[in-house]
């Protein structure tokens, strides 16, 4: 079941990558990259995790067109997914490439601050 769950994963964050890229005529949402998906243990709901290439309010944007687009997306990958019944799709941000810059800078930050430390003494 689990090596089923995963490939379903992995098919259907290609199928929504190029939904959003050759199928939705929105220009809000042409600079999102589809970064996961999980799926539930029954196959029933699918959570999209997605990024958006710009700011805070494009993020925004993306985030209603996929609220309002989210029958038709659920329809056209119903016509390439070959499984009984097509998961329910919750779209979210994704913010854990943000919270790995976040962690970098820190990083970068404590190290520079130890280079400085050591070079006084």
């Amino acid at each position: 079941m689990a090596f089923k769950k995963e490939r379903l994963e992995k098919i259907i964050a290609r199928e929504l990558g190029d939904i959003i890229m050759r199928d939705i005529k929105d220009d809000r949402i042409k600079f999102v990259s589809i970064t996961n998906v999980n799926l539930t243990n029954d196959l029933s709901i699918a959570t999209v995790f997605y990024t958006v290439f710009g700011n805070e309010s494009q993020q925004e944007n993306s985030s209603k067109v996929f609220n309002e687009a989210k029958p038709y997306i659920r329809t056209i990958l119903a016509k390439r997914i070959q499984v009984k019944k097509v998961p329910e799709l919750i779209f979210k941000y994704d913010i854990s490439l943000e919270t790995g810059e976040r962690i970098e800078k820190i990083l970068a930050e404590i190290r520079e601050k130890e280079a400085n430390k050591n070079e006084t003494k």
